[in-house]
C-alpha cells in the first residue's frame, strides 16, 4: 500500500511538471511567434497593411505573409483552422454571426480605419439623396450584399436615407428583403455576392456597395451618392483565434496601427483615405475628426 501511494504521488508530481512545461512552452511559443500570416478580403486593407504595418513588423523581426481571399467566408474558415494567424476584413457583428453559425472561437482585438457602405449609381448622376428622390423612378433594382449581416445593414442604411422602412415587428439586425414595410419607390431589392455588386451597376438603378469592394473595383468612395456613418460595431477589426488574443504579435500589430507612421500615411491626401471612418481611439489619439 505504501509503495502504491508513493508511486501515485510521484506520478502526480511528474505529471504536474509535464503539464506546467507544456503550458509554459505553449505560452512561450505564442509570445515568441515571428512568422505571421494575415488574411484579407479584396480592398484597401491589405494595401494599407503592406504599406505601413508590414514594414513596422519586419523591423521587429517578423516574417509577414499577406494572404488574399476573394470572399467574406474563407478568411474566417482559414483562421479558425489555424491556416492563418489573423485577419482584417470584418466588423464585430459579422464575426459574431460567423462564430454563432460555425462554432468558431474568434476574438476582435482592436478596430482600424474603415471604408463604409456607399450608395452608388451609374443611372442617376446626383449629388445628394434629395436630388435622387426627385429623379428616382419607381420599380428600380437596388443590389445589396447577400450575406445576412450586411444585407440587414444595407436595409438599415436605405431606411436611414428615407428610401424604405423595415417592419417594426422585426429585429432590424436580421432583416431581409422580405421584411420591408413601406417602399414608396417600389424598389426591387436584389441580394448579390458582395464581389458582384460593383459590376451590378450596369443593370441596377442603385447599388449598396461595401467600401472595400468599391475600392477594389476601381470606384472611389467620393463617387458614392452618400456614404454610411459607422457605429462602433461596424468598424473593421483585427481578429484572431481567442487563444491568441493576448499574444505579443497582437500587441505589436496594434502598436503599428497606433503609430505616427501609420497616421502620416493614412492622412496623406494623395493616398485618398479621407472618406474612411476613423475609429474613436484614432480620433481621440490624433484629434482628427471624421469628414
Amino acid at each position: 500500500m505504501k509503495k502504491n501511494y508513493l508511486f501515485t504521488v510521484a506520478l502526480f508530481i511528474v505529471s504536474s511538471v509535464f503539464l506546467f512545461s507544456c503550458n509554459n512552452a505553449s505560452k512561450q511559443s505564442t509570445d515568441s511567434k515571428k512568422d505571421l500570416s494575415v488574411g484579407f478580403s479584396p480592398g484597401p486593407y491589405s494595401d494599407l497593411f503592406r504599406a505601413t504595418i508590414q514594414p513596422a513588423l519586419e523591423k521587429k523581426g517578423y516574417t509577414v505573409k499577406v494572404v488574399e481571399f476573394t470572399d467574406w467566408v474563407t478568411p474566417n474558415l482559414a483562421l479558425a483552422n489555424n491556416e492563418i494567424d489573423a485577419n482584417i476584413y470584418q466588423n464585430t457583428l459579422y464575426r459574431q454571426n460567423f462564430c454563432d453559425t460555425k462554432g468558431a472561437d474568434l476574438t476582435a482585438t482592436f478596430s482600424v480605419p474603415t471604408a463604409a457602405l456607399g450608395l452608388y449609381s451609374d443611372k442617376y448622376k446626383v449629388q445628394s439623396v434629395d436630388e435622387l428622390k426627385a429623379q428616382l423612378q419607381p420599380g428600380g433594382i437596388v443590389s445589396v450584399p447577400n450575406d445576412a449581416v450586411n444585407l440587414a445593414r444595407a436595409l438599415r442604411f436605405l431606411r436611414s436615407l428615407g428610401l424604405l422602412t423595415i417592419k417594426s415587428t422585426v429585429d432590424d439586425q436580421t432583416a431581409t428583403e422580405n421584411d420591408i414595410d413601406e417602399n414608396p419607390f417600389k424598389l426591387k431589392i436584389v441580394p448579390l455576392e458582395a464581389a458582384q455588386l460593383p459590376r451590378s451597376l450596369d443593370g441596377s438603378a442603385l447599388a449598396v456597395i461595401p467600401g472595400n469592394y468599391a475600392i477594389s473595383s476601381g470606384l472611389k468612395l467620393s463617387s458614392s451618392i452618400v456614404g454610411e456613418t459607422l457605429p462602433s460595431e461596424l468598424f473593421i477589426w483585427f481578429v484572431v483565434n481567442t487563444k491568441d488574443a493576448n499574444a505579443q504579435f497582437v500587441k505589436d500589430v496594434q502598436e503599428a496601427y497606433e503609430s505616427e507612421d501609420f497616421k502620416n500615411y493614412f492622412e496623406d491626401p494623395k493616398n485618398e483615405f479621407d472618406r474612411f471612418q476613423r475609429p474613436q481611439w484614432y480620433v481621440d489619439k490624433w484629434k482628427i475628426q471624421n469628414k
